[in-house]
């Protein structure tokens, strides 16, 4: 395996993926889905800006195409970050049930290895916000993009709360367990009807021929 996920060529990544190897899994693969997602924004608003329809929301487009970036590549980080975390807990399966230590490694590895799937369900909602904001002013012709980027980012926020719920089932400090879940829960309530909401207005106004309003992308929100 490259030093890198991420520098490998989708085929290699997707080979990696399929593969004995426990790593890159089911976090990588929300994270990369993110990543995606966030970067169908980043398109909208990059051929967006250029347009002189749009030249009147050129500042604020420009503006959202920063934020995009800096998720595009904090989500493409946390593929590293979760290959990384996951790989002691991954070893610790191993140890034998009857080693003394083995409770404890286990536990600390498993709370280590919530971190990065909890962060990645924040860059999902960061850039659902987003795409949000982007429905309503970006061009017409890019509202497409728009609703497959939330929905990509809302399969890789659910599917991240995935990696964070199997992880803290094995937690023994329930408190704990129950904190990390609570804000797992919380960014679900909010952001799954969020994305839902986007890709919906999407295909209403592609089936109806109606046009976006930005008043209406705020609504959204």
């Amino acid at each position: 395996m490259p030093e890198l996920l991420t520098q490998l060529p989708c085929t290699a990544f997707i080979q990696a993926l399929a593969s004995r190897d426990p790593v890159p899994g089911g976090g990588g693969a929300s994270a990369i889905t993110g990543a995606l997602g966030a970067a169908l924004c980043s398109m909208a608003g990059s051929l967006s800006a250029g347009r002189k329809s749009l030249e009147a929301s050129r500042e604020e487009l420009e503006q959202l195409l920063v934020q995009c970036q800096r998720i595009q590549i904090r989500l493409l980080e946390l593929v590293e970050e979760d290959a990384v975390a996951f790989t002691p807990l991954s070893r610790a399966y191993s140890i034998p049930k009857g080693a003394p230590d083995r409770a404890k490694v286990m536990e600390q590895a498993a709370l280590a290895a919530c971190q990065p799937p909890l962060e990645i369900m924040r860059a999902c909602c960061q850039a659902i916000d987003l795409l949000s904001e982007m429905l309503g002013r970006s061009s017409p012709a890019l509202i497409s993009d728009v609703g497959c980027g939330a929905l990509l980012c809302r399969a890789a926020l659910e599917s991240a709360s995935l990696n964070v719920y199997v992880n803290t089932r094995s937690l023994r400090d329930r408190t704990k367990a129950g904190a990390l879940e609570e804000k797992a829960d919380t960014m679900l309530e909010h952001y799954l009807p969020l994305a839902d909401r986007i890709s919906r207005a999407v295909l209403r106004r592609l089936r109806s021929g109606s046009k976006p309003s930005a008043s209406e992308g705020q609504k959204l929100c």
